[in-house]
């Protein structure tokens, strides 16, 4: 299934955006834009638009009928009129699944209560409702209340509930279960690839130089991979930050900015990133997709093992709504949270909705997956989207911000679609945004593109400066429609290094404005000024979808 043809979303969710933000409007016929045609020449070593053909699933979320079905109703006793917890039974479901080595967990139509989290922790296992629209998870409790508090590892009063956790959680078991143990201890863990015990992940082979855009590189030993694995590419930093320097595209800039006492940014380094295997010959690994980085000697390259990640698993065709409550204060939310992956690979979410949540779709340490035909609607949240903690190469395609149904109560915090912790390469695609903003937050996420999107522009970014830079080099803005001129967070080619803002309305600074991190000439481009939807091709992802490695 190809997934970038999908549909423009599911009807209900079109009407509902339509209402409220213009179209943009169709490219003028002609050829494309020369910067297209100047990308298109060096696509995976372009310093300024990133390769981001190859985001999202593999091979786009699985067809229906893969695996046996088991119906949650009929063999585990779910209860979709509302009556009874039926959290017990979709996770007897789900683990019976799991031991068949998967399935298809199926809810019809109706409304199932749902007094706990409902976690997919094996791969291959789907949950299906019958529609976004048809078949609600109704959730009573919040993971406060469920797991317990969960506080910040830098200290402080924050609710980390603020920022990660899900009430449809899918991370694998055993990743959950220390994540849990770890919280009830107020151990707070790393929730990254490697876990709190980052030294102790087993080196599979050192790896030589390369240069970011190669598909394959030359390995000391072969011996511990094959064709298929997952493996982790793990970069560490020297005394000098020269991997971050190069995160942020080099030159005196970044050369001269302040990396020390940044410490939530130093915390998120060694850089990892996993990727699939797709052939060995000689000593020359090739992997699914181009090197993210080059590959230098200083920083001490290697593959090496991680935490098993979850794969092939999926949500669809359900909606998943919080009894309303009001949005909690800034930083202190109680976790009335939506979807989570995390330590997820080739796993997907699709057709659902999440209403009156803290935090809407969540990616921790995930990599390879699709969030496709999603909404966050009600009363308001704090991410709606959000990516964080080594997230890499992951796609939000047709997604809708609603606008809030009551007003935002003082002291709380909207931001939008959400990218931080050194994420990079994710994309989100011909989305509408009622409200919100493009929110990076901090830890210096880069290479990340935003394209073929309708924004009305109120949100506020956030972020630590202990977490360092907003951006680091090749951010792409690629034809996005801005309903009331703001500038804050679109118009970035005064703000992130090595980037391109093109097809964007004329815009003006107001409310939060900010300066750039980073001193001197920023590199940045700014194209097609005030033609937002103007520049061809319309969506950068689908038309590198469409380019041949």
């Amino acid at each position: 299934m190809d997934i970038s043809r999908r549909t423009l979303l599911g009807s209900a969710t079109a009407v509902t955006a339509a209402a409220v933000l213009p179209a943009l409007p169709a490219p003028a016929a002609g050829h494309h834009h020369a910067l297209w045609d100047e990308y298109s020449a060096r696509p995976f070593t372009h310093p300024q638009i990133p390769y981001i053909g190859r985001a999202g699933c593999r091979r786009g979320p699985r067809a229906a009928g893969d695996g046996p079905v088991i119906d949650a109703v009929r063999e585990h006793g779910a209860v979709p009129d509302d009556s009874k917890d039926s959290a017990p039974a979709l996770n007897r479901a789900l683990e019976a699944a799991g031991r068949r080595g998967g399935g298809t967990v199926t809810l019809p139509p109706g409304t199932f209560r749902i007094d706990g989290i409902v976690r997919i922790g094996h791969d291959h296992v789907v949950l299906r409702g019958a529609g976004s629209g048809r078949t609600k998870l109704l959730a009573t409790k919040h993971l406060t209340e469920l797991i317990g508090p969960y506080g910040s590892r830098y200290g402080g009063d924050k609710s980390a509930w603020s920022w990660t956790g899900g009430l449809i959680w899918l991370c694998p078991t055993a990743r959950w279960e220390s994540l849990v143990a770890a919280i009830r201890k107020r151990d707070w863990p790393f929730e990254g690839w490697t876990g709190n015990r980052r030294d102790e992940w087993r080196t599979l082979t050192a790896v030589r130089p390369a240069r970011r855009g190669d598909w394959t590189v030359t390995v000391a030993d072969t011996s511990r991979l094959r064709p298929g694995a997952l493996v982790l590419l793990r970069l560490a930093d020297d005394k000098d930050h020269t991997l971050l320097q190069h995160m942020a595209g080099g030159g005196p800039g970044p050369a001269s900015y302040t990396w020390n006492g940044r410490a939530k940014l130093n915390s998120f380094v060694p850089y990892e990133w996993p990727v699939r295997i797709v052939r060995i010959k000689g000593r020359e690994v090739t992997f699914e997709r181009p090197l993210p980085l080059d590959v230098r000697p200083e920083w001490d390259p290697r593959l090496t093992t991680h935490v098993p990640a979850l794969t092939g698993a999926g949500v669809e065709g359900l909606t998943i709504e919080a009894v309303e409550t009001p949005q909690s204060l800034h930083l202190q939310d109680k976790g009335y949270n939506g979807v989570l992956l995390q330590c997820a690979y080739d796993c997907w979410v699709r057709d659902v909705v999440a209403r009156h949540v803290d935090n809407g779709f969540g990616l921790t340490a995930s990599s390879s997956c699709t969030i496709s035909n999603t909404r966050v609607a009600g009363r308001g949240s704090h991410h709606p989207y959000y990516c964080r903690e080594g997230a890499h190469d992951n796609l939000f395609e047709d997604f809708v911000i609603e606008k809030r149904s009551v007003p935002e109560p003082p002291g709380t915090m909207l931001h939008g679609i959400n990218v931080e912790n050194l994420s990079s390469y994710n994309v989100w695609s011909r989305g509408r945004m009622e409200m919100g903003t493009f929110d990076s937050h901090r830890g210096m996420p880069f290479a990340n593109v935003r394209t073929d999107i309708v924004l009305d522009n109120t949100g506020r970014h956030g972020g630590d400066l202990r977490a360092g830079p907003l951006f680091g080099a090749r951010f792409t803005h690629w034809n996005v429609r801005v309903t009331n001129g703001r500038a804050g967070m679109v118009k970035i080619d005064g703000l992130a290094p090595y980037s391109v803002t093109a097809g964007i309305s004329e815009v003006r600074e107001f409310g939060q404005i900010d300066k750039p991190d980073f001193t001197g000439d920023l590199h940045s481009r700014l194209v097609a000024y005030g033609r937002p939807g103007g520049l061809r091709p319309r969506n950068l992802y689908e038309a590198q979808r469409r380019l041949r490695p």
